[in-house]
């Protein structure tokens, strides 16, 4: 039987050190909502195009967002099969806007999570 492999969880609060250090934050959510608001440098890449792009993330430290963490969690297993060192951000972009860390929308202006 298949068994799925565990993921390592981080907190918003500790993806942002990790992206201070290089980490890629890799927003899998739809486009819609990427446009309501993101983390600032976030790289965008809606959770359907993850298996068709997870080659070039291989060999780099990625945390995958979602929204709650569903669907990055999804991203996380098909990033690591492809060989990025990968984390899910816990809560998502939920738990990020809650925790006051910055959300934007493209143009500059303060966005929002839904």
């Amino acid at each position: 039987m298949f068994q799925r492999s565990k993921i390592d969880e981080v907190s918003p609060q500790d993806a942002v050190g990790l992206r201070e250090k290089g980490a890629v934050l890799l927003d899998v959510r739809e486009p819609d909502e990427w446009a309501d608001g993101h983390a600032p440098g976030a790289v965008h890449v809606p959770l359907a195009e993850v298996e068709t792009t997870a080659a070039r993330f291989a060999g780099q430290e990625v945390l995958a967002v979602c929204r709650s963490g569903g669907r990055s969690a999804k991203a996380a297993e098909t990033l690591a099969q492809a060989g990025a060192k990968v984390r899910n951000v816990a809560g998502g972009m939920t738990a990020w806007a809650t925790a006051g860390l910055p959300v934007m929308r493209d143009d500059g202006a303060p966005g929002a999570v839904a």
